[in-house]
């Protein structure tokens, strides 16, 4: 981790909704494999429509509404972490996400970065492209790789050392490493509301925005290196 070049790494996090606004929305055959899905989960007294908030943590029920990722620079000695967002219609923020990696990021020694995002934004991501009859990138693309071969760095992942049962939420982890909280308007929980109800996609894209800038941050913080001063966080 502290020998991989900075320039190297692609931070990202994605934002996901249900696929339908209601439930009742999805075909009769849907309604019940969301039942069957989710059967073991929900508490006795409910029933999947009112599980159903829930549906956007599935590759299956769920789908993309945001992409933010983000990548540092350096220009005579100057630091600086541009960000960018890729949203609208699914099939085009995962084409459009596609075009950035396979373009600019899909060399041997690039890496792609995340928080939980090896047990939720790659394998949901990759998921969405096949449900679509996208091509995945070769930086998802896990087949036929070994583990050393997988590009794919983890900020849970690197605080766990080890402790395969620990889980620490990037609110936690910002907070113990004095690094300015992300989550100071909505949380994933209300993604949904914003996004169905408010229709209001830019809220949504500020919020996946600064989890992607945590991210960097968290990493700067595990290599021991001063974190990001707002002046050198470029929107574009």
């Amino acid at each position: 981790m502290l020998k991989i070049n900075l320039q190297n790494i692609l931070f990202l996090d994605i934002e996901t909704v249900p696929e339908t606004e209601y439930f009742e929305e999805l075909s009769d055959e849907k309604k019940e494999l969301f039942d069957l899905k989710t059967k073991y989960q929900r508490k006795e007294d409910q029933t999947p429509d009112d599980f159903y908030e829930r549906a956007g943590i599935w590759a299956e029920f769920g789908k993309i509404i945001c992409i933010s990722v983000g990548y540092f620079t350096f220009k005579n000695d100057i630091r600086s972490f541009r960000v960018t967002s890729f949203f609208g219609e699914e099939v085009e923020i995962l084409k459009d996400f596609s075009n950035l990696l396979n373009n600019h990021f899909g060399k041997a020694e690039h890496i792609l970065c995340g928080h939980n995002a090896k047990e939720f934004d790659f394998p949901f991501m990759a998921r969405r492209m096949i449900i679509h009859g996208l091509p995945i990138p070769n930086k998802l693309n896990l087949f036929g790789k070994k583990p050393w071969e997988i590009p794919h760095l983890d900020t849970m992942e690197l605080w766990k050392f080890g402790d395969y049962k620990h889980f620490t939420s990037l609110k936690l982890l910002a907070n113990i490493l004095n690094i300015p909280s992300p989550k100071d308007d909505i949380d994933g929980s209300q993604v949904a509301q914003v996004y169905y109800v408010e229709k209001n996609i830019d809220r949504i894209i500020t919020y996946c925005e600064k989890d992607v800038i945590t991210v960097a941050q968290i990493m700067l913080r595990l290599r021991r290196e001063n974190i990001l001063d707002e002046s050198e966080i470029i929107h574009v």
